[in-house]
């Protein structure tokens, strides 16, 4: 009987969630895929609703002689999301923190290898609210030299 009584709550969360993840996706597609230019897309879409203070990880292999664009964008309502890439000793390769374009960062390795994709949404000290959620979108996009 308790399972008849939490069937439809399960079903309205999943419903929410399926719809959550659907517009997250066109985000990715609409908003931040142009941010690749005439770089080719990898065809994978990364995109993830997370909460203002909250952090993400996502691991990827980078081939050498290609060159990268990594092109990261969170929706409007979040704070600027920032990210960094870590090499498999987790030494620091990139943070765009004080980059002048903050979603976006062109590269080319010397040898191959995993790096690690460190985004995070920043909280808002300021702010007397709930944190805020939205789509955060991980675009990669390569060309052969």
């Amino acid at each position: 009987m308790k399972i008849y009584r939490l069937l439809p709550a399960l079903l309205l969360f999943t419903a929410f969630s399926i719809n959550a993840e659907a517009q997250c996706k066109g985000f990715a597609k609409r908003v931040c895929l142009p941010l690749l230019g005439n770089y080719t897309h990898d065809g994978n879409y990364h995109a993830a609703i997370l909460v203002e203070g909250e952090e993400a990880e996502l691991y990827k292999t980078f081939y050498a002689n290609m060159d990268y664009r990594l092109a990261i964008l969170g929706e409007e309502r979040l704070p600027g999301v920032r990210f960094r890439v870590y090499d498999s000793s987790r030494n620091l390769i990139y943070s765009n923190e004080d980059a002048e374009e903050p979603s976006v960062w062109d590269f080319r390795l010397e040898a191959s290898q995993q790096l690690m994709i460190v985004v995070e949404v920043p909280r808002d000290s300021s702010a007397d609210r709930l944190p805020t959620s939205g789509c955060v979108s991980i675009m990669f996009g390569f060309r052969v030299r």
